[in-house]
């Protein structure tokens, strides 16, 4: 069983940055490949960043690559998501989840585990 809370969401102007943290419980975090997502009001939740469970690869979307980075630390049980130059497209909840796999998944319905999303909302 994995826990994950979120933190690190706000209110913040276009071209601005924050950053989301996850922390998650357990002792076999390694073992879970990580994944953020967000969803917007009246869109479906989609994948935005992934890690491997080692942490060296990632991946994102391409609607964020260059703007928004995932990264974790194992030692500390934590994946972070730095946004920068946000723009109000931006605005959704984001959630982390964890996959029981080494590889992260671009798809929802892989994911194990969920945490329940910290607004970002990005004004213009």
């Amino acid at each position: 069983q994995v826990q994950l809370v979120e933190s690190g969401g706000g209110l913040v102007q276009a071209g601005g940055s924050l950053r989301l943290s996850c922390a998650a419980s357990g002792r076999t975090f390694s073992r879970y490949a990580m994944g953020w997502f967000r969803q917007a009001p009246g869109k479906e939740r989609e994948f935005v960043a992934g890690v491997t469970g080692g942490g060296i690869s990632t991946y994102s979307s391409n609607s964020v690559k260059g703007h928004f980075t995932i990264s974790r630390d194992n030692a500390k049980n934590t994946v972070s998501l730095q946004m920068n130059s946000l723009k109000p497209e931006d605005t959704a909840v984001y959630y982390c989840a964890a996959l029981r796999d080494t590889w992260p998944s671009p798809r929802v319905s892989d994911y194990d585990y969920w945490g329940q999303g910290t607004q970002v909302t990005v004004s213009s």
